[in-house]
């Protein structure tokens, strides 16, 4: 068969784990995307927007923690994928990004739907590979075929990522009529036997030796999956007085022994010098906490970074020694070397108590806006709910407000506000529990597309906080004090949810007040047909008010530490 190379790609796809695929309609991708749908292993959906459908299959992927395929046509609809693929590798989520391409003769030559699609992702993927333009020889199916085997194996290699496949296709592109795709299950599979880095006994000495001259030590967890291994051995090491561990929301390590108000105290001069360590512990990948990143970087202490393998981060400008092995690994071992220092991990976490104690008061005796009604939502949501978060407040606010029991997801890898809705499209597609997106106006509406397509989400629930404006603008000192911050910056827009709720035919609550709020959250979480959006209408310039004004009381109640 003249396609045999693209209906062995999707045995592959089979054979190897990628399971589920995401396609956007197109003529030039025709025969890849027949592949898929009949493969009877494989659960391909189709999406419209390609920005969006790339979103959605990050965060199936995340779910999963396996390779999810995109397939588009050529030209335009590939550069739609960019943001999600440039997330997806600062995430180190795999994906399996599946162009459709003109021949290269027709490169450059005012062809329609003709781009230069060869790399087109530049640096934000693992590999990037080009299929063969035409398959008459053997030697061109067998390069086929390494080409396949390679992409996706380098797309579950730790760090795990995007990785990139652009196929070159002439007409026809269509099978025949009653043509029948044969799938072949012997098809040269070349498997890579995974192991994990592990310390050798020398590495082990050197370690001990080391944390012999280390008492005053900071664990920080970066952005990862909820590990309760983890989690259990880092709550017996801060308990033991052998270190602090700081936690910002995305890590999904918070608990009731780790600090987890940090963003309210770091930043304060005279409490900082109570708190200086001599060694910081870092995994996983970023944080959100911009005074957390300042602190670490104003301190002299060390910084080993633990990861299985890869590029090391310098996030805190004092990197001395990378550590190849899991986090788990590295703790369970370290823990017995640790020196023990009550009074610095007291001095943490007597500072973090008190924040703990005084903002419930605060938020009560509060006006109702953002900050609060996010309070409020976190009580009612599910301890079994996934909770997705958008970028700019939104995260702010949960990570303001402490310890979660849900897992949180953030699109963290690059911070933008493109995206956020469809990944928690994608991961609603993935589970029966439910899915909660807290988000502001501009990322709501920015992604809308999310929900234009034909797949039931009835666990979906939106928290939308609609303030008409970038609010996070009014916090930050440049942009405040400009005369230009409500066209330029804020960018204020009047739209509200309850159109878009008609045309997805979501339930729709539009909220302005607390009892609002409470009446509506009340079945908001019962089971329903259809996804559910509860809208929070407030204002700008009281939210930052109010921010402020709690930030204010905060610093107050600071000045005895």
């Amino acid at each position: 068969m003249i396609l045999e190379p693209i209906i062995n790609l999707v045995e592959l796809c089979a054979q190897k784990g990628v399971n589920h695929a995401i396609l956007s309609p197109g003529s030039r991708c025709a025969p890849i995307t027949l592949a898929f749908v009949r493969h009877s292993e494989i659960h391909s959906r189709t999406i419209s927007d390609e920005r969006s459908a790339a979103f959605i299959a990050l965060g199936m992927a995340q779910q999963y923690e396996s390779p999810v395929a995109l397939v588009c046509t050529s030209g335009s609809a590939a550069y739609n994928y960019a943001p999600a693929v440039a997330e997806a590798f600062f995430q180190q989520i795999p994906l399996l990004v599946i162009t459709a391409d003109r021949p290269p003769e027709w490169i450059d030559q005012w062809d329609g739907q003709t781009i230069r699609q060869t790399d087109i992702y530049g640096k934000h993927v693992k590999g990037s590979f080009t299929f063969p333009d035409e398959y008459t020889h053997p030697d061109k199916i067998w390069h086929a075929n390494r080409i396949t085997n390679d992409a996706i194996n380098l797309a579950m290699q730790y760090p795990p990522g995007p990785v990139h496949i652009n196929i070159p296709l002439r007409e026809p592109f269509y099978p025949e009529k009653n043509e029948s795709f044969a799938f072949n299950s012997k098809v040269k599979n070349i498997e890579i036997l995974q192991g994990s880095a592990s310390l050798s006994d020398d590495s082990k000495q050197k370690i001990a030796s080391k944390l012999k001259i280390f008492n005053r030590i900071l664990i920080v967890p970066g952005q990862q999956r909820p590990n309760e291994k983890l989690e259990k051995v880092l709550n017996i090491i801060t308990k033991a007085g052998n270190a602090v561990v700081i936690t910002d929301t995305i890590s999904n390590l918070q608990s009731e022994e780790t600090v987890n108000f940090h963003d309210h105290f770091l930043g304060k001069e005279q409490i900082e010098e109570k708190l200086q360590p001599d060694l910081i512990l870092s995994f996983g990948k970023s944080i959100i906490s911009k005074n957390l990143k300042l602190f670490l970087r104003k301190s002299k202490a060390e910084h080993w970074h633990i990861q299985e393998a890869g590029q090391s981060p310098d996030t805190y400008q004092s990197l001395t020694q990378t550590i190849h092995c899991t986090a788990i690994e590295f703790l369970n071992f370290a823990e017995s070397h640790f020196q023990s220092n009550l009074e610095f991990v007291s001095n943490w976490k007597s500072i973090d108590q008190s924040i703990k104690n005084s903002l419930p008061n605060l938020l009560s005796n509060a006006e109702f806006g953002e900050y609060s009604a996010i309070s409020r939502v976190l009580k009612a949501i599910p301890d079994q709910s996934k909770l997705h978060l958008a970028n700019s407040m939104t995260v702010r606010y949960v990570n303001f407000l402490g310890a979660r029991r849900q897992e949180v997801i953030c699109n963290r890898g690059t911070s933008g506000i493109d995206g956020s809705n469809s990944t928690a499209v994608g991961c609603a597609m993935t589970t029966k529990e439910s899915v909660t997106l807290i988000t502001g106006d501009l990322a709501f509406f920015y992604d809308r597309n999310a929900f234009w397509h034909n797949y039931d989400t009835p666990n979906l629930r939106i928290i939308l906080l609609n303030n008409h404006a970038g609010g996070i603008f009014r916090l930050i000192d440049g942009p405040a004090k400009q005369p230009e911050l409500e066209e330029f910056f804020e960018t204020t827009q009047a739209l509200n949810a309850s159109n878009l709720c008609k045309e997805f035919d979501f339930d729709y609550n539009l909220v302005h007040d607390e009892e609002g709020l409470d009446l509506a959250l009340e079945d908001f979480y019962k089971s329903s047909l259809r996804p559910k959006l509860i809208e929070i209408k407030s204002n700008s310039s009281k939210n930052a008010e109010i921010l402020k004004h709690i930030k204010a009381e905060i610093s107050k109640k600071l000045e005895n530490f």
